[in-house]
């Protein structure tokens, strides 16, 4: 368990809280849950209902969908936070690689939190916009893979 002080200074450190005023912060992290998970579990699947975000604070989680790897997250990274905007089924399942603690802020505590701070939601639109940039790359790159593997192969097969 963090003290209030140790959960202040975590939460003072994730980027989409940085921008946002101490006073503010504290009152934040004050309401979020704590929570423990063993190693291999699943802390949610895709297509479950969700309304609530995740901050690693120890451990490392993995990001599948299916048998895929979309990402490998650590200290100070978020989950979920998707879910808080919409109502739709989470994209992505989340599994801890490794024993890990967790803080969880719900829609609710986030929503009225925006309504007193609304410079956190421009925050997780930023983070939002840098995924969904970090995918547009993957997939870019993928298709570049692709193509030349393609082109490799023609080039083989008509020599």
């Amino acid at each position: 368990m963090l003290t209030s002080v140790e959960r202040l200074l975590f939460v003072r450190g994730v980027p989409i809280f940085q921008e946002l005023r101490d006073d503010f912060l504290v009152r934040l992290a004050s309401v979020m849950d704590e929570l423990s998970f063993p190693a291999h579990h699943t802390i949610f699947t895709e297509g479950q209902e969700g309304r609530s975000l995740y901050i690693v604070v120890s451990g490392r989680v993995r990001v599948h969908f299916g048998g895929r790897d979309l990402a490998h997250l650590d200290q100070g990274a978020t989950f979920g936070e998707m879910s808080l905007f919409d109502a739709e089924p989470r994209s992505a399942s989340i599994t801890t690689l490794e024993s890990c603690e967790c803080l969880m802020l719900t829609q609710l505590q986030l929503y009225d939190a925006i309504d007193e701070t609304p410079g956190i939601a421009v925050n997780i639109i930023r983070l939002l916009s840098r995924r969904i940039r970090e995918l547009n790359n993957k997939i870019n790159v993928y298709k570049a893979e692709s193509q030349e593997a393609d082109l490799s192969k023609a080039g083989n097969l008509g020599g």
